[in-house]
């Protein structure tokens, strides 16, 4: 499953998505990571969620963000959810690129049982109509 949180940007999505991933950690079962562009949120997390700060990997367009993703699923059986921060920024998504690697990441979530939550800085309006369906909040 693949569930996003829109909005432009400086509208709450970040506080939005650390908030949900520290509630939802007391639920989870299994593993639970958080992608972001930087080690600024750290300290806002629980010690039990792994942040991953994706700007330390020479990733260079949305095909290597996918085979990144694809090998941090791939180590950790136990993996449950993912959630993405700036995820436009950390996938090095471009405009018409989006409903292609919401796709892929809707082929990974099915294979392996892993929910993606993504930030998207985008409003709801703009976003494409399948991209649509999966908004969980626009803010």
């Amino acid at each position: 499953m693949v569930e996003i949180i829109a909005g432009e940007k400086g509208k709450g999505k970040t506080k939005y998505l650390l908030d949900k991933v520290n509630n939802d950690v007391a639920h989870a079962t299994g593993n639970i990571v958080y992608l972001d562009k930087s080690q600024k949120h750290m300290h806002e997390l629980t010690n039990k969620v792994r942040l991953i700060n994706v700007s330390d990997y020479p990733i260079a367009n949305s095909d290597e963000f996918i085979g990144f993703i694809c090998g941090i699923v791939s180590q950790d059986y136990d993996l449950q959810e993912m959630y993405l921060d700036s995820f436009l920024t950390i996938a090095n998504v471009q405009d018409d690129q989006l409903v292609h690697i919401i796709e892929k990441l809707d082929v990974i979530s099915e294979k392996y049982g892993v929910k993606f939550v993504l930030s998207v800085s985008r409003n709801e309006a703009d976003l494409p109509e399948s991209a649509k369906a999966k908004v969980l909040i626009s803010l």
